[in-house]
This record gives structure tokens, sequence and C-alpha cells, in this order.
């Protein structure tokens, strides 16, 4: 059976001498794995269709199970994610964390949505790197099932907490003298805002919100640090991404 579909590489590896074996996100089907055969030839016309973070037409075999890729055509290479090695290494942290939080044959347009947007933003340097990480992982995890909850204190109710502070295990709000909890992170009013904004604006508009300087990393460290913790495990391409940000993101 043969299926045309759009798909985004989340990840290649290199199988016996000439192929790859692909793990996709694709518009129908949602992840899946796929061979590539001769991907890696010299003049293969799947080869640049079949690259990590590339969006990409392609045309799919499904037979026995399991999917091979017959033809495929790039639609958006995100050529500026190749010339910074930091941009490079934390488009391959989206690609993990959306290939790590997706359903295998589950089609999630919204998440495929999100990870393309937020490819886009960073290839074309639309916004600072750290804000499209924040507001990416915030999003994430959110359309993964563990959206926070951070409309008012847990505790006393207060819409605007006194102090406030984000239970990482919890997923929720509390004025810090209403926290009884030790994995609680520090946010500002700034920070709180803009983690509500990115939790309820439409998609299109989730990384349209203006914070910087210490604001913008209190962000960053708890929305990292909430995903972090709900999935319990490390991300080999966010360490890698780490030794890279601060020289050649700022």
């Amino acid at each position: 059976m043969f299926e045309t579909t759009k798909a985004l590489v989340l990840r290649e590896v290199k199988y016996k001498e000439a192929d790859r074996i692909l793990t996709l996100f694709t518009a129908d089907n949602g992840k899946i794995t796929a061979k590539a055969r001769g991907a890696l030839r010299k003049g293969s016309r799947t080869a640049a269709a079949t690259q990590q973070l590339c969006w990409s037409d392609m045309t799919l075999f499904f037979n026995k199970g399991k999917w091979t890729v017959n033809e495929a055509s790039v639609i958006e290479a995100f050529d500026g994610l190749k010339t910074n090695i930091a941009s490079f290494a934390l488009g391959s942290y989206i690609a993990e964390c959306v290939e790590a939080l997706s359903v295998e044959d589950q089609k999630d347009a919204e998440l495929l949505s999100l990870a393309l947007n937020s490819l886009y933003a960073l290839s074309r340097g639309l916004h600072d790197p750290r804000k499209i990480k924040a507001a990416f992982e915030l999003r994430l995890m959110s359309l993964s099932g563990y959206r926070p909850s951070v409309e008012h204190c847990s505790a006393c109710g207060a819409e605007q907490p006194h102090d406030p502070v984000f239970d990482l295990v919890d997923g929720r709000l509390f004025c810090r003298k209403c926290c009884r909890r030790g994995s609680a992170v520090s946010l500002d009013e700034k920070a709180l805002a803009a983690m509500r904004f990115v939790l309820s604006a439409p998609p299109r508009q989730v990384f349209s919100f203006d914070l910087a300087g210490d604001a913008l990393v209190t962000l960053g460290f708890a929305a990292e640090n909430y995903l972090l913790t709900q999935t319990e495990r490390s991300f080999g391409t966010l360490d890698y991404y780490k030794q890279f940000k601060t020289e050649s993101l700022g």
C-alpha cells in the first residue's frame, strides 16, 4: 500500500552501507519508523529529504507492518539551523522531545504544528532561542497531558500570588508562604505572565510575548526543569545544546 504524506524527520540512523532508518512525525499517521533504502548513495533522490530536521513530501510504502520511503522531496530544510551549531543542537532537542512524548501511529496535528513553528522560528532567527525553547517546552507539556495549573495559588486561590513559586512535581502555582514543597522554583510576575500566555495562546501566537533578562532566564529554568521532572528522563541533545549555547547564542 502506497501513501503520500508530509513528514518531519525527527531522527536518522545509518543502516548497512547506504540506507537510513528514520523516525518520522507524519501529518497523517503521527510518529512512525521508516527505512530509506539507498538514501546515502551518491546521487540518491531521497538523500536531502530524509535528513534530520527536514520537512518533506514523502511517498511511503507499507507492507507487513513496515514502512519504506519510496519517494521524497524537500518542503523546508530549515537551513538556518545548519549555519549555527547551537541552533542545530536546539533543533535536535526539539525533535528528541517530540519523539519522546508523541505516541506511535497516532495523528497529532497540534504537536506537529508546534514542532514546525518552533523549528521555523529558530531557523529564521525570529525570536531569542531561549524564548523559543521555553515556550516549546511549556506548550509541549500542555499538549502531552501535563498542562501546569498556573491560574491562581493552589492553596489560597490568589490570582496574583505574592512572591510566586511553581511546583515542578505537581505542576501547580503557589504563593511562597503557601508552599510546603521543596520541589518549587521561584517565578517573578513577568515570567508568570509569560507562562500563562504560552499555555493559552492560539498555536500561531505562542511566541508572541515580550520577555528578556532575568525574567526570561527564570521562565527558561522553570520550563526546562518541569519537562525533565515530569518525563523523568534526560535528553542527550539538551546536554549537547548547553555546551554551545553561551558562545553561539549569547
